[in-house]
């Protein structure tokens, strides 16, 4: 991505000539330079071009090529107004007619790169507030910033547009999970948003648990059933009711394992578990592992690692777990690597709700560090870890200011069988019965 280049750093470049007394630089690729400046002519554009081993003096090392910048294609233009910050783009909109052709261009849309690099970088600048009343920036944009952008800002800050019901309902399906569509009621799409991300953002900085008494969450039981239960919203600590179900299911020495299934605008949803080597494979949960590792999807190599493995027919030493479980002989069947490695159905990236940008490929690996499904990954194969006893499934706020143990409480939303059909379609069809509320749904 380029880079805003001072002036005093290319100091021989700025005595040719006066054509760097308004110039903006921007460093490309080590080889490249594109120097905007004003001339009698309007705005211009000068090329240098240099080799890895040169610097920018005026040598005859350097070739300089200038021609009018307005005389570009349509798509090149909008494509270096992209690399402006907002500040910077808006000012070029205003230099002439062609400029500002190109800047309200819905299919050229020159500013949706720098308004999604302030969205994931969360340091907003200034013009980012009131965008909305330039005439040039496509309503399109507004859509993308309401659905990513952070309560607080759209609530008090922002100046919000003009938009369609239409957009609204588009903006409510991409930032809120399924389930929290019960708040719209009768009211309009716009209404129904608003009240919603007021209510969330109330949620993540009070105690307040009025509007939601109870909170529900899902449990993926080793059976292969599943249950949707739900607790006082102001006693709910799903540590506290993990701890519980680990000692119900005599887990109780075994390590509690969280993983950040992915992240929305508003909330993460969250897998509490256990990883073990278990005595007999009726006491592995492969359903805890499809809903975290997607059958056929992987960050790197692990995907055919149980499929090698079932061909091998070789199980694990089963020892090592904590000094609870006796050793064992017995090999987990191929038939969980033959599940855990062919997937069932074809999967296509989440858009409603739309992941943060962490997650943006989901249910796909997306690089960069904050998708960790598939940590420890290395040590699960290795060692022989499964996923044992029940998986908790719960929805966290994210908070403005990430408090850790303070409150914890109250940071959380309720997770229904609709968002657990969103955030994991794939899991439906393996799940044998579900069940609402405690029991065994018999």
């Amino acid at each position: 991505m380029a880079a805003r280049v001072s002036r005093q750093r290319y100091g021989g470049a700025r005595r040719m000539g006066n054509v760097m007394d308004t110039s903006s630089a921007f460093d490309t690729d080590g080889s490249v330079l594109l120097v905007f400046h004003s001339g009698n002519g309007g705005p211009g554009l000068l090329l240098f071009h240099y080799g890895p081993d040169t610097r920018l003096s005026p040598s005859h090392r350097h070739r300089i090529y200038d021609m009018l910048f307005e005389s570009l294609p349509v798509d090149l233009i909008a494509e270096i107004l992209g690399e402006l910050d907002l500040e910077s783009l808006i000012k070029m909109s205003n230099l002439s007619k062609r400029f500002q052709l190109v800047a309200s261009d819905a299919s050229l849309n020159p500013w949706r790169r720098p308004i999604i690099r302030n969205l994931r970088t969360h340091a907003y600048e200034k013009a980012l507030k009131h965008l909305s009343v330039r005439t040039s920036v496509p309503r399109q944009n507004w859509v993308e910033i309401i659905s990513l952008a952070r309560p607080s800002f759209i609530l008090f800050e922002a100046t919000l547009p003009n938009l369609k019901e239409s957009d609204w309902e588009e903006c409510f399906r991409r930032r809120f999970l399924p389930g929290w569509r019960k708040w719209r009621k009768d009211s309009r799409w716009k209404e129904a948003f608003l009240k919603m991300l007021h209510r969330v953002w109330h949620r993540s900085v009070t105690m307040c648990t009025a509007d939601e008494a109870w909170t529900k969450y899902i449990v993926l039981n080793r059976n292969g059933s599943a249950n949707e239960l739900e607790v006082s919203s102001r006693n709910y600590n799903p540590f506290n009711a993990f701890n519980e179900m680990k000692l119900q299911n005599d887990l109780s020495n075994l390590e509690t394992r969280i993983r950040v299934v992915v992240e929305l605008a508003d909330v993460r949803i969250l897998a509490f578990g256990t990883l073990a080597k278990p005595r007999s494979h009726f006491l592995v949960n492969p359903n805890a592992h499809i809903f975290l590792n997607p059958p056929g999807v992987s960050d790197k190599g692990h995907v055919n690692f149980f499929s090698k493995m079932a061909a091998k027919q070789k199980g694990f030493s089963l020892i090592d777990d904590h000094g609870v479980y006796p050793m064992s002989n017995a090999a987990i069947p191929a038939y969980l690597f033959r599940e855990y490695s062919s997937p069932t159905t074809s999967y296509t990236r989440m858009t409603y709700p739309q992941p943060a940008p962490t997650h943006a490929n989901y249910p796909f690996f997306t690089p960069g560090g904050g998708d960790a499904r598939w940590i420890e990954q290395d040590e699960i194969e290795q060692e022989g870890l499964h996923w044992v006893g029940a998986m908790m499934i719960v929805a966290q706020l994210i908070c403005p200011a990430e408090e850790d143990g303070n409150g914890v409480g109250r940071h959380f939303a309720s997770f229904t069988w609709s968002d657990l059909w969103v955030v994991s379609p794939w899991i439906e069809e393996k799940i044998t019965k579900k069940i609402t509320g405690a029991g065994l749904g018999n």
